[in-house]
């Protein structure tokens, strides 16, 4: 095997191991293009999940506030039942 032949072989087998090793980089490069866009969309689905759930903290306040409009509507309630009583009392004695 004379020399050039050598230099021939070797050349050869640096070329084959250039496009293997840039095919593996590419193919690298692809993935990783993939696991971000996955990223991403579980970003935007971790955001749409946060925003669709305030709203549950918002009704949980809500139905503490109805508590208490409720148990303050009660106590207008008993407040009118009794100004009825007396008006009726003193629409009964004048009428």
């Amino acid at each position: 095997m004379d020399s050039s032949t050598l230099w021939t072989y070797s050349l050869l087998a640096g070329v084959a191991v250039i496009l293997i090793v840039a095919v593996l980089l590419l193919l690298i490069i692809i993935t990783a293009r993939r696991i971000d866009q996955h990223a991403k969309d579980i970003w935007i689905a971790g955001k749409n999940i946060a925003a669709n759930t305030v709203s549950i903290w918002m009704l949980q306040e809500t139905n503490a506030v109805a508590g208490q409009i409720l148990s303050g509507a009660g106590a207008i309630v008993k407040t009118a039942s009794a100004i009825d009583e007396k008006l009726g009392a003193v629409a009964g004695k004048l009428g």
